[in-house]
C-alpha cells in the first residue's frame, strides 16, 4: 500500500540525488584546478552542512506553501516538518559519499572514484525508486546515471573554464 502523502520518498529521492550531484560536481570542478586535498575536504564538508540546512529549510518551505495551497488555509507544519528533516538527513549522508575518495586515493584517483560511486549509487537509487514506484528500473537507472553524469559534468567544465586556484 502507497503512503497517501509521498512527502518521504518525494524528498528522500531529492536529498539523495542533489546531493550526490552537486557535491560531487563542486569537487570535480574544483578537483580539475589541482585544489590540495585539504581544501576539497573543507570546501566539501561546508558545502554539505550549508547546502543540506538550505535543502531542508527550502523543503519545509515548499512543502508547507503546497499543503497550504491543496487545503486553502493554513495547515500542520507535521508534514512539512517532516520533509525537510528527511531531506536533510539524505543530503548530508549523500554529500559525504563524493568525499569520501579523497580521503583514500590520491587526486586523480579520488576524482575519478568520486565520479564513479556517484554515478553509481545514481543508478542505484534510480533503480530502487522505480521497483517502489512499479516502472521499469533499467530505464530509470539509466536515467538517473545519465542525468547525474551531465550535472557532474557540468561542474568539471566549469571549473576548467573559469578555474579556481
Amino acid at each position: 500500500m502507497k503512503p497517501r502523502n509521498p512527502i518521504f520518498m518525494r524528498n528522500l529521492i531529492f536529498g539523495i540525488e542533489d546531493s550526490l550531484v552537486s557535491t560531487v560536481g563542486l569537487l570535480a570542478g574544483l578537483a580539475t584546478q589541482a585544489a590540495s586535498v585539504h581544501q576539497l575536504l573543507a570546501t566539501g564538508t561546508i558545502y554539505v552542512f550549508v547546502e543540506g540546512f538550505s535543502m531542508s529549510v527550502g523543503s519545509y518551505l515548499s512543502e508547507e506553501s503546497a499543503e497550504e495551497y491543496v487545503a486553502g488555509s493554513n495547515v500542520s507544519n507535521r508534514i512539512a516538518i517532516t520533509g525537510a528533516g528527511v531531506m536533510f538527513v539524505t543530503f548530508i549522508i549523500a554529500g559525504f559519499v563524493p568525499i569520501l575518495p579523497y580521503l583514500i586515493f590520491t587526486n586523480g584517483a579520488a576524482l575519478g572514484g568520486s565520479i564513479f560511486v556517484s554515478v553509481g549509487l545514481l543508478a542505484i537509487l534510480g533503480f530502487v525508486q522505480a521497483q517502489f514506484s512499479k516502472v521499469s528500473p533499467w530505464s530509470r537507472a539509466l536515467r538517473a546515471a545519465i542525468f547525474g553524469g551531465l550535472a557532474i559534468g557540468v561542474g568539471v567544465l566549469v571549473g576548467k573554464l573559469f578555474g579556481v586556484s
